[in-house]
């Protein structure tokens, strides 16, 4: 595989042995996405309903994986493009994956916001396959840093799991609905793309103070509300909102609750040139928790992204955002 990037060659491996599990076990490519991760992590085929002879097989192609040949970066990448051909081979539309430029422009603004700051615990309550709290992670090698994971897909908490593993992140998870009761401690930053819909449980959403009035809450909402009550005073939160959020009949209340409990740091509008339509844009809302001296910032960080494939417009953006960061922060 001559001329061939890293990321490339562990895709191919990631992807060869993952179609050899799934053609053994019967089962779905992105759940032999998720066991061939934990075979790589134990350097053999682990699982007991595999033959003799194809675990040989797949071993002998685990023996040419070296982990410190890879960065983490590389290593998140190769499982980022397995887990995107699982969730279109089966389907699952649901579960869309936080574009790789917005999770490294996420981790910046983290890495920008706590730059002071030696030890931090971060919490993703909708981590999913672990993608972008793995890459706020990487840009954060020079702190001491725990996180929490949580997601109610049991599936990609696993490869979320064995992902983090190869990367060597301290990452508790937890398999529950993140909106019922969390036994964690309060974390200095939340990072979520948020998940956009209705939420069910009526049961649980009356425990919270976005719930609709009528019919079925806003998941989002219930979200943001779930993140600010686990997050310390002080601490910041990050979102990936959709940029309709202040437009629905629910949000008068949703503004009247941020105003209580939150600060306002800025609004990242992503561009345009990334969606497929107007009404699926989205941008990046950064809030800090009101607490004893917490003063607002002299203005609110608005920005208007460029296409990232533009470097000079992109780079004085990055400019702007550093100079807001002195001034406000």
């Amino acid at each position: 595989m001559q001329g061939f990037s890293n990321v490339e060659k562990l895709f191919s491996l990631i992807n060869e042995t993952a179609e050899i599990i799934k053609n053994e076990m019967n089962c779905t490519y992105i759940e032999a996405v998720a066991n061939t991760g934990e075979n790589l992590f134990h350097g053999t085929a682990v699982q007991d309903s595999i033959s003799e002879i194809t675990s040989k097989k797949l071993n002998n192609i685990y023996r040419t994986f070296h982990l410190d040949h890879y960065s983490n970066e590389e290593i998140r990448r190769a499982f980022q493009l397995a887990v995107l051909k699982g969730l279109k081979e089966d389907n699952q539309q649901i579960h869309q994956m936080t574009p790789d430029s917005v999770c490294i422009l996420l981790g910046y603004l983290v890495q920008k916001f706590f730059q002071d700051e030696k030890n931090l615990m971060i919490l993703d309550p909708a981590v999913g396959s672990g993608n972008l709290l793995s890459s706020v992670l990487n840009q954060l090698e020079a702190k001491q840093v725990e996180s929490i994971g949580i997601d109610i897909n049991d599936l990609l908490v696993k490869i979320a799991y064995v992902n983090a593993n190869l990367q060597k992140h301290s990452i508790d998870f937890y398999n529950q609905d993140s909106l019922k009761n969390l036994f964690i401690d309060p974390v200095d930053a939340v990072v979520c793309d948020l998940p956009v819909g209705y939420y069910p449980d009526h049961d649980v959403a009356k425990h919270f103070e976005l719930k609709a009035d009528e019919g079925h809450s806003y998941a989002h909402h219930l979200f943001i509300e779930q993140s600010i009550r686990y997050t310390k005073e002080g601490g910041y939160l990050f979102f990936l909102i959709p940029n309709h959020l202040f437009e629905t009949p629910e949000a008068p209340k949703l503004n009247r609750y941020l105003k209580e409990n939150t600060v306002i740091q800025g609004l990242l509008q992503l561009p345009r040139s990334m969606f497929k339509s107007e009404n699926s844009r989205k941008s990046i809302f950064i809030l800090q928790k009101k607490g004893e001296g917490i003063v607002p910032p002299k203005r609110v960080m608005l920005v208007d992204l460029p296409k990232f494939s533009n470097k000079k417009a992109l780079a004085s953006i990055m400019d702007q955002i550093d100079e807001w960061l002195r001034t406000n922060k």
